[in-house]
C-alpha cells in the first residue's frame, strides 16, 4: 500500500495498492523529488478512462516495471478531474511534444516543475511504433543522469511555450454580428451531412456548438447532429444519457463511460431543441436523460457522482452490451465485439422497462462518487430548465453547502468516505465559480426565488476578484492565492465542457443587464476580446463563447416579474422569452432591474424592460406584446 491510500479520488484509490510508490500531488512528493534529486514521473488519468485500466495492468501492477519507476523516479498519481490545472500545464507540453494529448498521461518533470518528456499510453511491449514503457522509463533516467543540460533546455524551452499560451493579446477589431456570421457559415466546414456531429471518427458530442446553433436558428445541422446521436449506440436506449463519445463517424459503438458533464449538457441541448422546433423526441431524450443521472448518479446527501466506468470487471461495456438470448430485439443489433452488440433503432416504453430491469441484475460498472462542483454546476442548469425544481434545489443547497467553505468559496470536489463522512477538498477553479453560477441563475428563473439570484452574483462576483487578468484581460484558471505551477493558464477553448472563460463571459453579460452594472459587463467583453479573431476561424472550439457574443450583441431586455412562478402571466412570459431576455423574480429592492417593482392588485405582475426602461406592468397573458416572442 503507498500514501494514496490516504486520498478519497476514486481513481488514486484504485492505485493504492499497486506496487509502485505512488504519491500525491502535494509538498511532501515535491521536497522529496528536490532532496532525493530525481525526476518526477507524472501520470495523469482518470477513473472512468479505459485505457488508463489498460496502462494499471500492463505496467503499474508489474513488478518489475514498478521497480524501474520507484528506483530511478518520484512516483507521483493524479486524479485529472481534482486537480485541471495540472492536467491542462502538462497536457499542453505532451501535444507540444508529440502533436497530440490524451489520458492516460505521462510527464516528467524536473523536481521544480519544469515538463521536459512525456506522452500518453506506452505499451508493455514495442507496438506499432511505440516503444515500451520500461524502454521509455531507462531511456529519461539515463538523459537525466548522463545528459542533464539537454533536459534542462528541453524543460525551460516547453515552460516558455506554456506561457506564452495565456499571453494572447486583446483583439482591436470590433465585436460585431458579422463575427457571428462567418462563424455559422465556417460551421459547413468538416459538418457530415449524413450523421451530423463534425469531423469523422472519433466524434464527440459538441453541446456547445449546438447551444450556439440554436440560438441562431439554424436547423439543418442542428437537427442533423441531434438526431444522428439519438440513433442509439452513444445514446443508451435502454437506460437513457449518453456515453462519452463514438469510435465511429455514426454515433454507433461508444466508449461507454458516462460523464455527469455529457449528460447535463446535452439534457439542456435537447430541451433547448424542443423547446426551439417543437420536436417532442427532443423532450423524451432530454427527460429520459435526466432520469438517468437521477437514478443511476444521485449521491445520498446530495450532488451527483462524475462519472460511471467504461469498463465492467475488466470488460469494456460490459453491462450496456447485449448477445442472442438475452431478451433484447436482435432485429436491433449492430455488432460491437467478443459476440456481443449495441442496441440501435426505436424501443417501445414496455420493452425498454423490461430490458432496464434485466440489465440491472447484472454486474454493474465502478461509480466515481466524487462530486465536482463544476459538473454539478451544469447539472443544476439542466435540472432547472427541464422544470425539476425539487432536485435542482436540493443540488444548489448542496453546492453552497457541503461543497463551499464557511466564507462562502466553493471547493472543487466533495465525496462521502466509508464511515459516512463527507470530505470537501481543493480550492474551486474558475469553471466551478462560472458553472455553479449559471446553475444557480437557471433555479432563479424555474422557481422565482430571487434568492439563487443573489447568490449567482455573489459567486460571479468573487470569481472576478480570484481569477480576474486586470492587465491582459478575461480570466486565469487558478485564484491568485492558489498554488503557483510552472505557469498561470487560462482556457479559452471547450474541451468538452464550456470552458471557465466562456461560461463567466456569459454569466456576467447576463448579471450585468440585472444589476445595470458596466464592470461586469466590461470584465466579460475582455473574454471576448482574446478570442475575437479566433471564433470565426475555428468555431468548433469555441462554441460557448459564441453563445456568449450572440449574448453580447442581442438588444438589451429585461423581464422584471414579481409574483408566483405559477401565475399564467408569468408562465406565458418566460414561454415567450427570447433566449437572450434577462429574467429577474421579485420582490427584491436589493436587486436593481426588480427596484420598486411590486404586485398588482395582489396579481403577478411582468415588467418588460429595455435597458431598464419598463413599461406598464402586464397581469395578463393576452397583454403580452408581440415582441416578447422568440427570435
Amino acid at each position: 500500500m503507498n500514501r494514496l491510500a490516504q486520498e478519497t479520488s476514486p481513481y488514486l484509490l484504485q492505485h493504492a495498492h499497486n506496487p509502485v510508490d505512488w504519491q500525491p500531488w502535494d509538498d511532501e512528493a515535491l521536497r522529496r523529488a528536490r532532496e532525493d534529486d530525481k525526476p518526477i514521473l507524472l501520470s495523469i488519468g482518470y477513473a472512468a478512462c479505459h485505457w488508463c485500466h489498460v496502462m494499471e495492468r500492463e505496467s503499474f501492477e508489474d513488478a518489475l516495471t514498478a521497480r524501474v519507476m520507484n528506483d530511478n523516479f518520484v512516483c507521483i498519481k493524479v486524479d485529472r478531474e481534482e486537480r485541471p490545472d495540472l492536467d491542462s500545464v502538462y497536457m499542453d507540453a505532451v501535444v507540444a511534444l508529440t502533436g497530440h494529448g490524451g489520458w492516460p498521461m505521462t510527464v516528467f518533470l524536473q523536481p521544480g516543475g519544469e515538463p521536459f518528456f512525456g506522452g500518453t499510453y506506452f505499451p508493455p511491449e514495442p507496438r506499432h511504433g511505440l516503444p515500451s514503457f520500461k524502454q521509455v522509463l531507462l531511456a529519461v533516467a539515463e538523459a537525466w543522469r548522463e545528459r542533464r543540460e539537454d533536459v534542462g533546455r528541453s524543460g525551460k524551452q516547453l515552460v516558455e511555450h506554456i506561457r506564452s499560451g495565456a499571453q494572447l493579446q486583446a483583439s482591436s477589431e470590433p465585436l460585431t454580428s458579422e463575427v457571428l456570421q462567418t462563424a455559422q457559415l465556417r460551421l459547413r466546414d468538416g459538418f457530415d451531412p449524413q450523421w451530423g456531429g463534425w469531423g469523422r471518427a472519433p466524434k464527440f458530442p459538441p453541446a456547445p456548438v449546438l447551444e450556439f446553433l440554436l440560438r441562431s436558428g439554424e436547423e439543418e445541422m442542428t437537427r442533423k447532429t441531434l438526431d444522428g446521436m439519438a440513433l442509439g449506440g452513444m445514446y443508451d436506449l435502454v437506460g437513457g444519457g449518453f456515453h462519452r463519445y463514438s469510435v465511429d463517424a455514426r454515433w454507433l459503438v461508444p466508449h461507454f463511460e458516462k460523464m455527469l458533464y455529457d449528460n447535463a449538457l446535452l439534457a439542456s441541448v435537447y430541451h433547448h431543441a424542443w423547446r426551439r422546433f417543437g420536436d417532442e423526441r427532443y423532450r423524451r431524450i432530454a427527460d429520459a436523460t435526466i432520469d438517468y443521472v437521477l437514478r443511476e448518479l444521485a449521491l445520498g446527501g446530495g450532488g451527483f457522482a462524475s462519472a460511471q466506468d467504461a469498463d465492467t470487471e475488466g470488460v469494456e461495456g460490459l453491462t450496456f452490451t447485449w448477445a442472442p438470448g438475452e431478451g433484447a430485439p436482435e432485429d436491433l443489433f449492430e455488432p460491437f465485439e467478443h459476440g456481443r452488440f449495441v442496441l440501435r433503432g426505436e424501443l417501445d416504453d414496455e420493452t425498454c422497462a423490461r430490458l432496464l430491469e434485466e440489465r440491472s441484475r447484472r454486474a454493474q460498472p465502478l461509480r466515481d462518487d466524487k462530486a465536482i462542483a463544476s459538473w454539478n454546476g451544469l447539472m443544476l442548469a439542466a435540472l432547472a430548465q427541464a422544470g425539476r425544481v425539487e432536485p435542482a434545489t436540493e443540488l444548489a443547497e448542496f453546492l453552497l453547502g457541503p461543497l463551499s467553505t464557511p466564507e462562502g468559496r466553493l471547493h472543487r470536489t466533495y465525496r462521502r468516505t466509508g464511515a459516512g463522512d463527507g470530505v470537501a477538498k481543493g480550492s474551486g477553479y474558475l469553471e466551478d465559480y462560472a458553472d455553479v453560477a449559471y446553475g444557480l441563475m437557471e433555479l432563479h428563473v424555474a422557481s422565482g426565488d430571487p434568492r439563487w439570484l443573489r447568490e449567482a452574483h455573489r459567486l460571479a462576483t468573487l470569481a472576478v476578484h480570484l481569477f480576474a487578468d486586470d492587465e491582459g484581460g478575461g480570466f486565469f484558471q487558478t485564484p491568485a492565492d492558489g498554488e503557483q505551477l510552472v505557469a498561470r493558464k487560462k482556457e479559452l477553448d471547450d474541451h468538452p465542457t464550456p470552458s471557465g472563460n466562456a461560461m463567466i463571459a456569459y454569466v456576467l453579460l447576463r448579471l450585468a443587464r440585472i444589476w445595470g452594472d458596466d464592470e461586469l459587463e466590461r470584465r466579460a467583453v475582455s473574454v471576448l476580446r482574446l478570442v475575437r479573431d479566433s471564433l470565426p476561424r475555428v468555431p468548433t472550439s469555441f462554441g460557448w463563447l459564441l453563445v456568449a457574443l450572440d449574448q453580447h450583441l442581442a438588444p438589451h431586455r429585461e423581464i422584471a416579474i414579481v409574483g408566483r412562478s405559477d401565475a399564467p402571466v408569468v408562465r406565458a412570459a418566460l414561454a415567450s422569452a427570447a433566449e437572450t431576455d434577462v429574467i429577474a423574480f421579485g420582490p427584491a429592492e436589493d436587486v436593481p432591474v426588480l427596484a420598486g417593482r411590486t404586485e398588482v392588485d395582489g396579481r403577478a405582475a411582468v415588467y418588460l424592460c429595455e435597458r431598464f426602461a419598463c413599461r406598464l406592468p402586464v397581469t395578463e397573458p393576452s397583454e403580452l406584446p408581440a415582441r416578447a416572442l422568440p427570435r
